[in-house]
């Protein structure tokens, strides 16, 4: 008996323009683009590997499109009349695409005449009349007309069956998952597509029939021709008419959407045998296209790259570049002046499905939302925009009106039938949606249950390239209005130009639709423009590298991780305010006691008056506006000689700074639908590229005392489960082990040694409490480029021995004093440090005749590549972990809060096991394979019922 066969084919078309859309614009080492070709090679290789590893196909074929005609432009000339020809770049890929799968020994299909979908659909009926199982790879809708289709053998005996399989998704397409996005079984897919046409390939359908009344008619007709023949029987209506005026059109579009099954096959299906695939063609093509990553994990035998969020693309900095620095440097690309006038205003459902359409066929589109407040886990969506060019830009409104019931609202398309039509358009992996600030809106659509992707985010572009570059005299930022003065030199409309200020402000809602499409659509028009400036920049100029491996993908993740929020107990931050009003009120009572009489301790001024006027401290300095200085330092300098009202006066402080920011805030904070606090991350924030948190600022709680303990304590889990914290430990002493090479620290971390013991014993010759503390605060002070009267602050020394202390540690570790320097000499030459990843963080005033700002910007770029390659490791890990938790089959686990070296997760209790073992090893693996470290990355992992017994 033969045993069972399986074929794959593979929708190759449909990889091509996900590659080419998902991964940055490369070069091989002739200059030819070979973006798209490295994402399609990896992509084919993953699902040959995943395949292999799954059920193992016995035979698999990729089919791609011959020419942009086929037979149905015969039937009628504008079938597919609205695309564009592809893009100038992605041309010349399309012959190295199927050199790739030739290069894998795959059989490489195409037809002249017949569109891809034709050929699989007829190897798809040859091999079930075979007795063959046939799965599609692909997640194309008119392929799923053959879902479920089974054909008998010659002899009469069972043959074999279809499913298709969505690689993007990991999910199996079958009969039961088509009805539910159809509404029908698979044979009636077609008589759908038919009444609601297709706006993309330009198949007219019928005017006016959307996706809902093309189910409910095939639903309750039976077919295509039943809903025709019913038509005149039906209530007079707009929807009687176009069934009758337009049922040429619609037996057309039946025509046009049905699967050609009998195509000339130019191959036979034997030949399509998967066999291990021959190293030597593969190896030879990698070569020569200079993917060196994937040449060197061919050569280490493994099975496929990594997952395709952890891409490993060499840095796009080819060998005619290296010779030519200027070679790749394209042009800034010349566009028109924005024009306002331009923007459409769209107020119906057929101009919306035209905006559609060509955001379909543009295969790219700018997008923005406009809302109701700031806050995305609470804002109304009021409009969305779209843009496709310069000036090409409209708004759709969904929200307008005035505020009260009577108010009288303009035409607008109605909000949940928008997004029904917009969620194809902006889940499609065949169209890159480009925004700025994408987190913020992602966010808005994942409320109504539209998931965005794939998508590039130019605010976080541009943070790649300029972060903490002052450019033009304009500013470092990179809000829309800054980076379109910068960058394209336009002045926005501001929105409180639109909405006015103060008692007569409006919200924007209320705005004229006239006024508000100029100011929404212009958002994604300057958003288009800046793409275009910003996108060729980061090959160019060594950007590539950390956005794609790194910020890119974080977007969606945290953007997720602020979704999910975390509960935070009520009744415990309520009492802790208590607690902390009594003892602030108390301290306040001994500050007026020593002060003799009652002033507002919170006023600088009083507070500056009471310390040096009238009881005589010394130090103290008044700035321009002729009053004391009394900040931080001030106050822990004094403290440090004996005053105990400066004490006070700061536990005062850190009080009341716990009280208003979290005991209060956190109160406050708390989202009525979800019950939980819902922090916003900023992915600019930092200069080094940390994350930093708002809104409230979650990363600011003391961690080592006990206030910030209860604090924590307020952090809770659901009933049924548990927080988990992961930290790294010392990573950053651990990355300086590594990047300045320094023996002792990589001998001591690879043992697992006490490192600030071990600092103790090499510097002192002893271990005690008191040189163990002292090298601690050596260890980290060095590594933020600190001075002989800094070092003596922190160790209450004189400076002449603080510098003895800091002559000795170079002494103990040169490797430090020489990573220093070289910092810094590479900082003065290039005007920016740069992570292990390649970000880049900009010292525009590291030359400064200003002693305080050229030595502040010293210690900076000093900790720059540490407490950046820090933070591109925790993105990573950050990327990498729900995949991966995913694949361990423990989906309940959420990532809830990153707080710069840990990450906290909610999960029910029985998981923490399985979950603690995943969660480390993604951890301690984040700068793999990018980055091999010398020394191990140490992860302390904690749970309990809240993030204080956690920690």
């Amino acid at each position: 008996m033969e045993s069972p066969q399986h074929l794959y084919l593979v929708d190759g078309s449909a990889y091509i323009f996900r590659a080419y859309h998902r991964l940055p614009p490369l070069t091989n080492p002739q200059g030819t683009p070979v973006g798209a070709v490295y994402g399609y090679t990896t992509m084919l290789w993953k699902l040959a590997d995943d395949l292999h590893k799954a059920d193992g196909p016995t035979h698999l074929a990729v089919i791609l499109d011959a020419s942009s005609k086929s037979f149905r432009n015969e039937i009628y000339d504008q079938y597919k009349a609205n695309r564009p020809p592809p893009p100038e770049d992605l041309v010349p890929q399309f012959p190295l695409i199927r050199d790739a799968t030739r290069a894998f020994s795959l059989p490489c299909i195409e037809v002249l005449g017949f569109e891809a979908d034709d050929l699989i659909a007829s190897y798809a009926r040859a091999a079930t009349e075979r007795g063959w199982d046939v799965t599609i790879v692909s997640s194309d809708k008119d392929l799923m007309q053959l879902v479920g289709k089974c054909s008998d053998k010659a002899d009469g005996s069972g043959g074999g069956c279809i499913d298709m399989l969505d690689t993007m998704k990991n999910a199996r397409i079958d009969v039961p998952e088509v009805i539910e996005k159809f509404g029908v079984p698979p044979e009636l897919v077609g008589d759908v597509l038919a009444l609601m046409g297709d706006s993309v390939d330009n198949v007219p359908g019928i005017r006016g029939i959307g996706p809902k009344t093309a189910t409910k008619l095939i639903q309750e007709h039976g077919s295509l021709e039943g809903a025709l023949a019913a038509a005149p029987e039906m209530k007079a209506g707009k929807l009687r008419e176009s069934l009758i005026e337009q049922a040429d059109m619609a037996r057309l579009s039946r025509v046009l959407v049905q699967l050609k099954e009998d195509c000339p096959l130019p191959m036979p299906l034997d030949d399509f045998k998967l066999d291990q695939i021959p190293p030597d063609p593969l190896a030879d093509f990698l070569s020569e296209h200079g993917f060196h990553s994937l040449l060197k994990r061919l050569g280490e035998g493994r099975g496929s790259p990594e997952r395709r969020n952890d891409l490993n693309p060499a840095k796009p900095v080819t060998a005619a570049a290296a010779t030519a620095p200027e070679g790749n440097r394209q042009a800034l690309p010349v566009m028109p002046a924005v024009d306002r006038s331009r923007y459409e205003c769209v107020q119906t459902r057929g101009r919306l499905e035209h905006w559609i359409a060509r955001a379909h066929a543009a295969r790219l589109v700018a997008f923005d939302t406009e809302t109701s407040s700031l806050d995305s886990m609470v804002a109304e969506l009021v409009g969305v925009s779209l843009a496709l060019g310069p000036n090409d830009a409209c708004y759709i409104p969904l929200g307008h009106g005035g505020t009260d019931m009577f108010s009288e609202k303009p035409q607008q398309v109605d909000r949940a039938e928008a997004l029904a039509l917009l969620k194809p358009l902006l889940e499609s992996d065949a169209v890159l949606k480009v925004g700025q600030n994408a987190k913020y809106d992602i966010t808005l659509f994942a409320r109504a249950g539209i998931n965005v992707a794939p998508i590039d985010d130019t605010m976080v572009m541009s943070f790649d390239l300029d972060a903490g570059r002052s450019l033009d005299g304009i500013g470092g930022g990179h809000g829309m209005d800054e980076l379109s003065q910068r960058h394209l030199g336009h002045t926005t409309l501001t929105f409180k130009e639109i909405c006015g200020t103060g008692k007569k402000a409006i919200s924007f809602g209320e705005v004229p639709l006239d006024r508000a499409t100029e100011y929404a659509a212009e958002d994604a028009d300057i958003t288009w423009r800046l793409h275009r400036v910003l996108k060729p920049r980061l090959s160019e100029e060594g950007g590539t590298r950390v956005y794609e491996r790194v910020d890119r993908p974080l977007v969606s993740v945290v953007a997720q991780m602020e979704r999910h929020g975390i509960k935070v107990d009520r009744e415990r931050l309520a009492g802790l305010s208590a607690t902390f009003a009594t003892e602030i009120a108390k301290l306040e009572g001994e500050v007026h006691g020593m002060a003799g009489q009652e002033f507002t301790i919170g006023s600088p001024k009083q507070l500056g008056e009471i310390l040096f006027d009238k009881m005589g401290f010394k130090g103290g300095k008044k700035g321009k506006t002729g009053q004391y200085s009394t900040d931080q330092s001030v106050l822990e300098s004094l403290a440090g000689e004996g005053s105990e009202i400066a004490g006070k006066v700061l536990e005062w402080r850190q009080l009341s700074k716990l009280r208003s920011t979290y005991t209060e805030a956190l109160q406050a904070a708390i989202n009525p639908r979800t019950g939980r606090v819902h922090t916003s991350y900023s992915l600019v924030g930092a200069q080094t590229g940390r994350l930093s948190s708002t809104e409230p600022n979650l990363q600011n709680i003391p961690i080592r005392t006990e206030i910030g303990r209860q604090i924590r304590d307020a952090f809770v889990a659901e009933p049924g489960n548990v927080l988990l914290a992961a930290d790294y430990s010392q990573i950053e002493l651990r990355l300086a082990a590594h990047m300045a090479d320094v023996p002792e620290l990589k001998e001591a971390f690879a043992a697992g040694e006490d490192i600030h013991a071990r600092t103790a014993q090499e510097m002192f010759g002893t271990v005690d409490r008191d040189t163990r503390a002292r090298a601690k605060t050596v260890n980290f002070a060095i590594l933020y480029g600190i001075s002989r009267w800094g070092l003596a602050g922190r160790l209450g020394i004189p400076a002449d021995e603080a510098q003895a202390v800091i002559d000795l540690y170079f002494k103990r570790f040169p490797g430090i004093q020489r990573y220093i320097h070289d910092t810094l000499e590479s900082v003065r030459g290039r005007g920016y440090s740069e992570t292990l990843f390649g970000r880049k963080t900009w010292f525009p005033r590291i030359s400064s005749s200003n002693g305080a700002e050229r030595q502040g910007s010293e210690r900076a770029a000093i900790n720059a590549p540490i407490q950046g390659t820090s933070a591109d490791i925790i993105k990573r890990a950050m990327v990498r972990m729900t995949p991966a938790l995913v694949d361990a089959g423990l989906p309940q686990v959420n990532m809830l809060l990153q707080v710069h070296d840990e990450l906290v997760f909610e999960l029910p209790e029985g998981d923490v096991a399985a979950a603690s073992k995943v969660i480390e090893r993604v951890m301690a693996d984040a700068a793999e394979p990018a980055v091999k470290l010398d020394v191990p990355l140490g992860v302390e992992i904690g749970t309990g019922l809240s993030w204080g017994a956690a920690h």
